[in-house]
């Protein structure tokens, strides 16, 4: 059961850590208690698989990555698990799933593949493709950015 405090922590955690030179030190201000109790808390968190990772993201176009590309595969179910391992080994791949296959749609494992254009992503899914011998596959690139938001536990909505 997670008390008051552990929710307003949650709460500012999932916000961008302040720009400053010590940002947990100015969250615990925010929230009445010591840099040293919200460090603890964060640890508890962690140890206990409240808080899975943490992490920062990028803005992937203000940095060179102006093309995403969602490839929907079709692999043999006996052979997910070995062709993910190859997929997931590129630095290029943010994300790989494997999904149910409703009638008519044959692609059971998706991977995220960022670029700094198109051929760099087409190149990357033709080296994943000769790898894992698999060329039932479509490219779904991005067009425009509708949303990116991370999941918001706690929110006042």
């Amino acid at each position: 059961m997670l008390s008051t405090i552990d929710i307003n922590i949650i709460k500012k955690l999932q916000e961008d850590l302040p720009l400053v030179p010590e940002p947990y030190k100015m969250i615990a201000e925010d929230l009445g208690i010591t840099e040293s109790d919200l460090l603890n808390k964060i640890r508890e968190f962690k140890d206990s698989k409240i808080i899975r990772r943490f992490g920062a993201t990028l803005n992937h176009l203000k940095i060179g990555f102006h093309a995403n590309a969602m490839v929907v595969w079709n692999v043999p179910v006996d052979r997910i698990e070995e062709v993910s391992r190859i997929m997931i080994s590129f630095p290029q791949v943010s994300h790989c799933y494997e999904r149910a296959t409703p009638s008519g749609w044959p692609y059971n494992v998706f991977t995220m593949i960022h670029g700094q254009s198109k051929l760099e992503c087409d190149k990357v899914v033709s080296e994943i493709s000769d790898l894992i011998h698999v060329d039932k596959y479509n490219i779904l690139y991005s067009t425009d950015e509708l949303k990116k938001s991370s999941m918001k536990y706690f929110s006042e909505t």
